[in-house]
């Protein structure tokens, strides 16, 4: 396929703030692949709250200005750089249909991406592009916090925070899939019921309910086994009060705006482990186990164990408003844009 020179339409941030000030429709050149980068022509693009926190500057990547958000994309092989066909079969790849972790600045906000050959996976014809663009940041994020560093084994009990979003939807899903039992929290009636059609056994309005109690209720006292918790504040120091002996905190992101602190005395006396978990450093130090993942997950999706749950489909020329929404946690699961 032949790379297209004319200009395409992409978001781009000029100056750091909340999405709704910062973002600017434009059209632009087409970025060109670099070095063992890939040209990708985007057929969606989905949102994360990441996303809301690179507009405002406070994301652990801080790209240069101007930039295009957008983490997770589906979409087309359009082009390939040099030396791109030296780390993986990237002329095979032309052409192909794909899913595709952009780098910055080159964001997924837009007709064109491009991305490292290391961050491109194919995908199957039965996957179809919205549930693509939707699989890769979430459904990663929770294998590796799950699966690779709670260990996670069947029969442990999971409480999910958020669990209506898509981190947290992913997550239910996930646990499930290993064989565990599930508690999640979500705000609100709606929420709550959704995390139940995700299989969650128990799920907590916070709202109107203390979730450490009935967390404890759930497990006869004994608390949750992993604790999969990408709110942080307040959230994660009641989450110290319920969680089982022996237990892992999985620590995954601050979507309440606090970071909460870990006092050492506390996880001595209740024997329990903080785990951090930075997904995208895997992206670079442990590709191989990336591959392996992603590969997981597709026989998952194709058995029907995972499906991610997508709450809108919006054009692009909506990216401003979705994703105001997003971090204003008036969205369910993953918010997924089209050109």
């Amino acid at each position: 396929m032949a790379d297209r020179a004319e200009p395409v339409t992409a978001w781009r941030v000029h100056e750091l703030g909340d999405p709704a000030d910062v973002l600017r429709l434009e059209r632009v050149s087409p970025p060109a692949p670099g070095p063992g980068q890939l040209g990708i022509e985007v057929t969606a693009c989905a949102l994360n709250f990441a996303d809301a926190l690179l507009c405002r500057g406070t994301y652990q990547d801080k790209p240069p200005l101007p930039f295009t958000p957008g983490l997770e994309v589906c979409g087309v092989v359009s082009a390939v750089g040099r030396g791109a066909a030296e780390q993986a079969p990237a002329d095979d790849l032309l052409g192909r249909r794909v899913i595709a972790l952009p780098a910055l600045p080159h964001g997924g906000l837009a007709e064109r991406a491009v991305a490292a050959v290391t961050d491109v996976f194919t995908i199957p014809d039965t996957m179809d592009d919205i549930t693509a663009a939707a699989l890769p940041v979430t459904y990663q994020t929770g294998w590796f916090g799950l699966y690779h560093r709670a260990a996670l084994a069947p029969g442990e009990t999971v409480l999910v925070h958020a669990g209506a979003g898509g981190v947290g939807s992913a997550a239910i899903q996930l646990a499930r899939a290993r064989g565990a039992r599930v508690i999640a929290t979500a705000g609100g009636a709606d929420k709550v019921a959704r995390c139940l059609e995700l299989g969650a056994e128990r799920a907590i309005d916070y709202r109107s309910e203390d979730f450490v109690e009935a967390t404890k209720a759930f497990t006869d006292g004994r608390g949750a086994d992993v604790i999969y918790d990408s709110v942080g504040g307040d959230t994660f120091d009641g989450s110290r009060r319920c969680v089982a002996f022996e237990g892992r905190i999985v620590v995954v992101g601050f979507a309440g705006g606090r970071i909460a602190e870990a006092p050492t005395n506390h996880l001595l006396v209740k024997n329990y482990s903080v785990v951090g978990l930075h997904w995208g450093l895997y992206r670079t130090r442990r590709t191989d186990l990336v591959r392996a993942c992603h590969e997981e997950l597709v026989r998952l999706h194709q058995e029907g164990a995972i499906a991610p749950l997508i709450g809108e489909v919006r054009p692009l020329a909506e990216a401003a408003a979705a994703l105001t929404d997003l971090a204003g946690r008036a969205t369910v699961g993953k918010v997924v844009l089209v050109p």
